[in-house]
């Protein structure tokens, strides 16, 4: 049945290429939610009235965070090619996307974990700072248990979103479901392997909805 539906798609090939989607996009977003997290206190902490309060830190990693998420991804590949080469040896396969994923998503989602932190009530911290809390007790007692579910909401956006990357990173050799829908599907005239590459990302995408949507009820205590 599936030889007539769809005669040009290898499934062990297709296989393959998800397994590659899902080590991609898991790996880049567990590096994505370590480092947006850093950026994002960072940038919480050294901005006006807070607990760090320094101009220079703060312009600096705002600089930092607003160009990197405003460069499109597939530039920002190209650009990286020397890093990345320098960083993982090899422009081709999976891993050498995840530096680019990695510096295209950290930063956007750097932004969304300092709206979460803007969330939380003022009058916790300051709570916390009478009693004698050291930054370091207030960054992991307070902040980042307070706005635990708006930081889950976040990385699955930005999750769902390093899915799309990884589709425009296989077009230039990561491979992934998305440079086989280029190589063998669009190149070749195929739409079989296009399709039932689309269908396999949609699925991946709705999968990390669902689980970032559990996760975030069972966090949220309001």
């Amino acid at each position: 049945m599936s030889e007539t539906l769809f005669p040009h798609v290898k499934w062990d090939n297709m296989w393959e290429a998800t397994i590659e989607t899902l080590y991609m996009t898991g790996v880049s977003t567990i590096y994505t939610f370590i480092f947006g997290i850093i950026l994002g206190v960072i940038l919480f902490l050294s901005s006006p009235g807070q607990l760090w309060k320094n101009q220079f830190i703060y312009g600096i990693t705002g600089a930092f965070v607003n160009i990197f998420r405003s460069i499109p991804f597939i530039i920002l590949i190209i650009l990286l090619i020397p890093f990345t080469t320098l960083l993982v040896g090899t422009i081709r396969g999976p891993e050498a996307a995840i530096p680019a994923l990695v510096i295209g998503a950290a930063p956007f989602y750097a932004r969304m974990v300092m709206i979460g932190l803007r969330e939380i009530d003022k009058g916790v911290i300051e709570a916390a700072r009478s009693m004698g809390a050291k930054t370091s007790t207030i960054i992991f007692k307070v902040l980042l248990p307070e706005s635990m579910p708006a930081l889950i909401s976040g990385i699955t956006v930005t999750a769902i979103a390093l899915v799309g990357y990884t589709a425009m990173a296989g077009v230039i050799g990561a491979g992934g479901l998305g440079n086989l829908a280029y190589y063998e599907g669009f190149q070749r005239s195929r739409s079989d392997v296009m399709i039932v590459a689309t269908v396999i990302i949609l699925i991946i995408v709705f999968a990390i909805q669902i689980i970032g949507d559990f996760a975030v009820k069972k966090l949220d205590k309001r």
